[in-house]
């Protein structure tokens, strides 16, 4: 049995598997199965994978469940010590599969490693180095926009980016899977935060290179779609993973969190989908299963000194970017 299973969700993405797909071939460490989840695409992706790629396991779904949806069912059909999640629009370095799970070996308290996510058509330009979490309820790529080289070093991270990051399997097991109610956006964040809640970690190994374009299934950075869902989910990761005096201590904070993006968005003429994404994520967020119940006070202490040191992290590495 191999030791890796990348899962790759894939919907009309035709036109980035031949790159994401041959990164994969060139691989050094070659102790890895390759497992496509299409989401129903319409735009003939599942032919050109059985035609050009017989050695991928390809998974046609009969309908469009999400990255949350497709990933999940990759994961319960992996039978792999680890599962590596992998969007369709990268292209990766030769040795990234070996340097990720050379990183996840260090510890098994590790549930994901990032990897080191540089921007497809700016190579000198980081896209995510591990996501941060904030007071605010934002969460962002931590290295988005900065130099290559200023993100050499490995260490912990909030929780990984699930476009380009390994997994431990055995640690799904026990916390669950991709909450369905997320669809896509934030899955990766409340995922990583349940980890965390369970006394897992998560670190970023910036030997395991890959190349990102970026929203390659939704099209563009901000939509109707996008901007919606996200709103929502961030009520969800919320609601689920702060501990009842962390919600009432970053209440004044989250709320303008919310204010800041409300004027973000008007000025992007999104203020409507916004708003209609937090009524949906507060009318519907009890539908969730809280995950902080799993956490000692300790555990949720550790992490709101987390979610503090992201603020500042977020706020210096934006305040380098409007300064260039």
């Amino acid at each position: 049995m191999k030791k890796v299973t990348i899962v790759i969700p894939n919907y009309n993405g035709k036109h980035f598997l031949k790159d994401c797909l041959d990164a994969l071939e060139a691989q050094t460490y070659k102790d890895f199965e390759t497992l496509v989840i299409d989401n129903a695409s319409a735009d003939g992706s599942a032919e050109f994978i059985r035609e050009n790629y017989p050695w991928v396991d390809l998974r046609v779904m009969e309908e469009n469940l999400g990255f949350s949806g497709g990933v999940n069912e990759g994961i319960k059909l992996t039978k792999t010590k680890y599962v590596i999640l992998l969007n369709n629009d990268t292209a990766v370095d030769k040795n990234y599969v070996g340097e990720l799970v050379k990183a996840a070996e260090k510890d098994k308290r590790i549930f994901s490693v990032s990897a080191k996510m540089v921007c497809m058509h700016d190579h000198d330009t980081m896209d995510d180095a591990g996501d941060l979490y904030s007071v605010l309820g934002w969460a962002a790529q931590r290295g988005v926009g900065q130099p290559v080289g200023d993100y050499d070093r490995p260490g912990f991270i909030f929780t990984a980016c699930a476009g380009a990051a390994l997994y431990r399997k055995s640690a799904f097991d026990r916390i669950g899977l991709f909450d369905l109610l997320h669809f896509a956006y934030l899955e990766d964040i409340d995922v990583g935060y349940r980890a965390r809640l369970y006394g897992y970690t998560n670190v970023y190994a910036p030997k395991a290179v890959c190349y990102h374009v970026g929203s390659g299934t939704t099209g563009s950075k901000y939509n109707s779609f996008k901007v919606k869902l996200a709103a929502r989910n961030s009520v969800y990761v919320n609601y689920k993973n702060m501990a009842n005096w962390q919600l009432i201590l970053n209440a004044p904070a989250l709320a303008a969190g919310h204010l800041i993006k409300m004027a973000f968005f008007y000025k992007k003429g999104f203020l409507k989908d916004y708003v209609a994404g937090l009524k949906e994520g507060f009318a519907t967020c009890r539908k969730c299963k809280r995950s902080v119940g799993e956490s000692t006070f300790i555990t949720q202490l550790a992490i709101e000194a987390m979610l503090i040191y992201g603020t500042a992290v977020y706020a210096f590495e934006f305040l380098k970017r409007r300064l260039k």
